[in-house]
């Protein structure tokens, strides 16, 4: 199994989807990676030699920036909006959408349950 930047890829799953397990990498930077890298996309991972995970890796590091800094980053600017009292910023502290969904019917997932649907749950606990 290969390892790059501390995650393990699945072995019998093709390289190019296999860099998707990567956190900051989807399928369109991945075709890029392998392109610059001169590695067949159709390759499984279990297949690939140590030079060609060594090829991979160096692209990765020196052009992509992928799991906890780009978590980081995507929290700090969350944090910077909040901060400045922007309304995106107010609705993330209220936890809902932020881009201009309706929540009159919708937003289940990010308004959470309703409390009806609590109550009911409670009874049936109960």
């Amino acid at each position: 199994m290969a390892r790059i930047a501390g995650i393990m890829l699945p072995s019998e799953k093709r390289i190019e989807i296999g860099l998707t397990y990567i956190f900051g990498i989807g399928r369109s930077k991945s075709g890029k990676i392998l392109a610059e890298a001169k590695i067949d996309k159709n390759k499984k991972v279990k297949a690939l030699t140590e030079d060609e995970v060594n090829k991979i890796r160096q692209i990765i590091e020196k052009r992509e920036k992928i799991e906890g800094d780009l978590r980081k980053e995507i929290t700090m600017n969350i944090k910077r909006l909040v901060d400045i009292g922007c309304y995106r910023g107010l609705r993330h502290k209220k936890k809902l959408p932020t881009r201009g969904q309706r929540t009159k019917t919708n937003a289940r997932t990010r308004k959470g349950v309703r409390g009806s649907k609590i109550k009911k749950l409670k009874e049936k606990k109960a």
